[in-house]
């Protein structure tokens, strides 16, 4: 766990946010089986964006409900916050949203996120990058954000 809030005490973090797209709630322990599911088929994809990790290779769901545990908490200590990504028509899982703490100290926070691999050709996740990018400026007291690995 990281070991301070990210976020002014008088702030509290959105527990929704909607656009005509994409739905983004707080990732808890109740998505556990269809985050699981979605993480899995895209083990390739995550892999890719996931440097120096082996995240999620070997992944078993008892141990994606432990990861999902510490983001709800971390989530509730104001630590970091990872939110997934819903669409608004199923209200199906296609993605996630992962806003640290910076270990860079020219931002304040880093933000990674993810779409389901069979999605990718829709062009989704570029567009969700944008709408974070966005959603930060607009609604978080953050400054300085950096998307690692991305040019957003």
């Amino acid at each position: 766990m990281y070991s301070r809030s990210i976020i002014p005490n008088e702030f509290n973090a959105p527990t929704e946010f909607i656009t005509k797209k994409f739905v983004l709630r707080p990732l808890t322990i109740e998505y556990v089986e269809e985050d699981y599911e979605v993480v899995m088929s895209s083990v390739d994809h995550l892999y890719k964006l996931m440097d120096n990790s082996e995240w999620p290779k070997g992944l078993s769901l008892q141990e994606n409900l432990v990861d999902l545990g510490w983001h709800q908490r971390e989530f509730t200590l104001g630590h970091s916050f990872a939110y997934t990504v819903l669409s608004p028509e199923s209200n199906k899982i296609i993605g996630c949203c992962y806003i640290y703490p910076s270990a860079n100290t020219q931002y304040e926070v880093q933000v990674f996120f993810w779409i389901k691999e069979n999605l990718l050709s829709e062009g989704l996740e570029p567009e969700l990058g944008i709408t974070i990018k966005s959603w930060l400026e607009e609604s978080w007291p953050f400054e300085t954000f950096d998307f690692p690995g991305r040019n957003i």
